[in-house]
């Protein structure tokens, strides 16, 4: 008996739930973001995966790093870096700061808009030493100086 309990404790050494990965989204966004208006917020939620299926939303404990890709909507002024245009503070919200920006871009019409990112944000999560996949986030917290759109930028909805 004793000899069975040695053999069942041994076997279970080991095999503690671990993280498997880290994910980063946009609370409460089930399709693509864009972060609207000067001053216009948005709050991300940094979940750990463990290994046995159990999800622990570590926002307040991960880290971020933003990275500015492409263009303003005139597809040649880069993107300011942080904290112009955006900051994000140690709980994960994101804000739309000076200058407003606009990274869209309108191929469409005014009554019939395309609306196609030509920059955003990359933002990566990184939470004890795993890092989440990146969550790209255009801004519109600026006019548009494109002809024809009265100063519109982006969708708004």
């Amino acid at each position: 008996m004793l000899l069975g309990a040695v053999s069942l404790l041994s076997t279970a050494c080991g095999t503690g739930d671990k993280i498997g990965s880290v994910s980063v989204t946009a609370a409460g966004s089930t399709g693509s973001v864009n972060l609207v208006g000067l001053g216009g917020t948005m709050q991300l939620q940094v979940n750990a995966n463990y290994t046995s299926g159990k999800v622990i939303d570590e926002t307040n404990f991960a880290t971020y790093t933003i990275t500015p890709e492409g263009t303003l909507w005139d597809k040649a002024t880069a993107l300011p870096a942080p904290p112009l245009g955006l900051s994000i503070n140690s709980t994960g919200m994101i804000t739309a700061t000076d200058p407003g920006i606009c990274t869209w871009f309108n191929e469409g019409t005014t009554t019939t808009p395309g609306w196609f990112y030509t920059g955003d944000y990359k933002i990566v999560a990184t939470y004890r030493g795993f890092s989440s996949q990146p969550l790209y986030v255009p801004v519109s917290s600026g006019a548009t100086g494109q002809a024809g759109q009265n100063g519109q930028c982006g969708p708004t909805e």
